[in-house]
């Protein structure tokens, strides 16, 4: 057995592309427009689990469009979130900060922190390696919302 990908449904491909490509940092690995069916399927992958042959196989997070339609999607009890790992925790939160995205519980203890995608998404950001030592502003903000 070998995890393939996790979908979500996005009703902006502009403002979702911006925030998994630019803002988080994912790579488009493929797209597909479906003319008949009114729908397109965009697959990213983070850039350290891009294959390296074409035998390999990335696990990717595939975005779904379905055209025209202005349905708001709701995140229900059973969905919990998609979870990254980040070189540095506070570049990347000031990144995001910086991008607009608001921090929902900011890395106070230089570990994790999380985020919401343009639809919704809960998104857990964790430090690579070790925590890095708390420090300010991120060690006095509060957290904003739920996540």
């Amino acid at each position: 057995m070998r995890y393939v990908h996790t979908m979500v449904r996005v009703t902006d491909i502009d403002a979702s592309l911006h925030f998994w490509c630019d803002l988080i940092g994912l790579k488009q690995v493929r797209r597909n427009d479906y003319e008949e069916g009114q729908f397109s399927l965009i697959f990213l992958a983070a850039p350290s689990d891009l294959p390296r042959s074409e035998a390999e196989h990335a696990p990717e997070l595939e975005l779904t469009f379905n055209w025209g339609s202005e349905e708001v999607y709701e995140t229900g009890r059973s969905w919990g979130h998609l979870a990254y790992r980040v070189d540095d925790i506070y570049a990347a939160c000031q990144k995001l900060m910086d991008g607009g995205v608001t921090i929902n519980r900011p890395p106070r203890d230089g570990r994790m922190a999380f985020i919401k995608s343009p639809d919704n998404v809960s998104i857990e950001l964790l430090q690579e390696g070790e925590s890095l030592p708390p420090q300010e502003p991120w060690a006095s903000m509060e957290n904003t919302g739920d996540w």
